[in-house]
């Protein structure tokens, strides 16, 4: 006897399936069953408006839970509110996101890289052209004469931890199948993409009613082998300068109970990665802080003589290892924990670990009864902490006028913030001196994207962790607020997501700092002997055909924010910039929920660094050049070069 079916189009079957789809998990014995889809994002055109746009139209008029729609202004944007979900809900959570043909399709392909580089799930449906080629070809269709079945979305290919394309409605099943699993698959999450043309999702065809039932998918957390944990413990007993280098799978295993248990036990200091801030309170007694190319002098000394690296859930990208010159010593070892495979590996190490950072250090913990370092380390990590927490001090206090230093306003901003709140930032200087001075308190307070480092990511992502926010409030979780810091250069990128958060009533806190330019990009190119080329915002001379020397451009970033529909909050430049600053966030904390986004527009002096991080970042300098700033830069960087290992291990 068959099976029961229901007579449905593609894309019906599509938002159905998603809708009953749900994640399980169980964590120090605490359960969680949750929707693995709470929604779709979309933005319309005749790729998806008579297939998944119809669908999400159908079922909204039946019940408005089955599936809810969110409204975006760029599908670029789109994902990037879901990844910012899915990491506020530690990858149990992600939304679905629908576009058009050509164009709506190829803007997902920045979220896409982010969301696979970052290790985060998000659910990308793009449409695609005709499977029959009934018309032929069709508007935005990429015609290539050597391969007439490539289309755009086979761009997304590379940037995906899943693809597939569904040329006839049989294979919806596999495709969201095996899709769903590298979507909750901790280890290989990422950017999942399933091609869907035009003419299939308005395609009707039977569907088992068994594939439309609720289906759970258990988030897999694999078990540390005996063997492993006794080798790393061996390796841990016989060790000097143990150092713990944290990462986002400590948050992502909510490890943190553990690894506090752990630093507690052992005395073994911990440094924490961009992704891994918040893994121990800031003022933790064994906490360093942020570790590389943008860390503390305290985590970077201790890490430049260790001869253990214990590395916990993170992917050591070259900012965390200061391009291969953070460990000097040449005895140093790498027990590295992670739940994939790739990342445990990394650095020739002998000692992987491939299992869930929790279950891990469970172990370890258990094992390790008796071990403490030596008295003298620990006096160290306390002398380099208290050196580097009184610099940090220091930049906080310091006070420039009329325009302030960065320094000050993100003393300012955490200080005016709870505990609970969740600071928002992704590229540009901001993010390397969040990560060595921002003075985290919550596992969840702290959320920058730094894997991509992707301009534009601030407004959208910081909408994507305050939707979330919203529904672990109705849950009975904490009332959080989420504050996007981001400057100028990002801003201009992507801030149409304010339009977003003003139509749904969601009030989004936005610090805007205009410095007039890219002020990072500004700072490594004068290290770079570089002289701050193309770096600022400026009006074109059109002798020399420069923007170096030029007046600063007259925009309006606050009366921009107006116009989109924000409230907005001036600082004026003045002795009073930091008082005032304090207090415009604490007045948008006390704000409704239902004022919307309200933006606050301080000024900054970009010349006014940060401290250093007493690291370095690999980024090559010309070997030849006329110019005498090139030629000094050349030298530095040979020296650094000198320092830098080939091969870890």
């Amino acid at each position: 006897m068959g099976s029961v079916t229901r007579r449905m189009t593609v894309a019906q079957a599509v938002v159905e399936f998603l809708s009953k789809q749900y994640t399980v998990d169980s964590v120090a014995g605490v359960e969680f069953r949750e929707r693995l889809i709470p929604g779709t994002f979309g933005i319309f055109g005749h790729g998806n408006v008579a297939g998944v746009g119809q669908a999400l139209k159908q079922y909204q008029a039946a019940d408005p839970s089955i599936m809810p729609y969110y409204q975006g202004r760029n599908e670029q944007a789109q994902a990037h509110q879901a990844v910012g979900y899915a990491r506020h809900t530690r990858r149990r959570q992600t939304f679905a996101i629908s576009t058009s043909i050509g164009p709506g399709s190829s803007n997902l392909l920045t979220g896409a890289a982010l969301a696979t580089t970052n290790r985060l799930p998000v659910l990308l449906l793009p449409s695609d052209t005709f499977a029959t080629r009934a018309a032929d070809p069709v508007l935005q269709q990429l015609e290539l004469p050597y391969a007439y079945d490539i289309t755009v979305n086979d761009a997304f290919r590379p940037l995906s931890k899943f693809f597939d394309r569904v040329s006839r409605p049989e294979q919806l099943f596999s495709a969201f199948h095996h899709g769903l699993r590298v979507l909750t698959d901790p280890a290989e999450t990422g950017a999942v993409t399933i091609s869907l043309p035009q003419d299939v999702q308005a395609e009707a065809f039977e569907v088992p009613e068994e594939f439309l039932a609720e289906r759970e998918w258990r988030i897999r957390r694999p078990e540390a082998e005996d063997e492993d944990i006794r080798r790393a413990v061996e390796a841990i007993r016989a060790a000097k300068r143990p150092l713990v280098i944290a990462g986002g799978g400590v948050l992502y295993a909510y490890a943190n109970d553990e690894l506090a248990k752990f630093a507690e036990l052992t005395g073994i200091p911990v440094g924490n990665t961009q992704a891994g801030v918040g893994v121990l309170p800031w003022d933790h007694k064994h906490s360093l802080g942020a570790i590389g190319s943008t860390g503390t002098t305290a985590a970077n000394a201790m890490a430049a003589e260790a001869d253990l690296i214990i590395g916990i859930g993170t992917r050591y990208e070259d900012f965390t290892t200061a391009s291969r010159t953070a460990f000097q010593n040449p005895d140093v070892r790498f027990v590295n924990i992670n739940v994939a495979a790739i990342d445990a590996y990394k650095h020739g190490t002998t000692l992987p670990i491939v299992a869930d950072a929790r279950k891990a250090l469970v172990k370890l913990n258990q094992a390790l009864g008796g071990y403490r370092v030596g008295a003298d380390l620990e006096e160290k990590v306390a002398a380099e902490k208290a050196r580097w927490d009184g610099i940090v001090d220091e930049a906080f206090e310091t006070r420039f006028t009329p325009l302030p230093a960065q320094n000050e306003i993100i003393g300012a901003t955490n200080k005016a913030m709870d505990a609970q709140d969740v600071v928002i930032c992704a590229a540009g200087s901001l993010p390397g001196d969040l990560h060595k001075m921002w003075r985290v308190r919550d596992p969840f307070g702290y959320h920058v994207e730094y894997a991509y480092s992707c301009m534009g990511y601030e407004i959208p992502g910081g909408l994507g962790v305050k939707r979330a926010a919203l529904a672990e409030a109705a849950n009975g979780g904490p009332d959080r607020d989420v504050v996007v810091m981001v400057g100028d250069g990002s801003y201009l990128m992507m801030h149409t997501e304010l339009v977003t958060a003003v139509a749904e009533r969601i009030k989004l806190i936005v610090v805007l700092i205009q410095n007039h330019g890219y002020a990072s990009i500004g700072s490594l190119s004068e290290s770079l002997g570089s002289q701050r080329f193309g770096t600022q915002y400026r009006v074109l001379d059109k002798e020399q055909h420069s923007f170096d020397a030029g007046e600063n451009l007259p925009i309006d970033l606050a009366t921009n924010a107006e116009s989109l529909g924000a409230k907005v909050i001036r600082i004026e430049p003045g002795e009073k910039v930091i008082a005032e600053l304090e207090q415009a966030i604490r007045d948008a904390k006390a704000a409704p929920e239902e004022t919307g986004p309200i933006v606050i527009h301080v000024e900054s002096d970009p010349l006014l660094d940060a401290p250093s991080s007493e690291s370095w970042w690999d980024v090559p300098v010309s070997a030849v050049s006329e110019l005498e700033s090139t030629q000094q830069a050349y030298k530095t960087y040979t020296d650094h070069k000198n320092r830098q290992r080939k091969l870890l291990g």
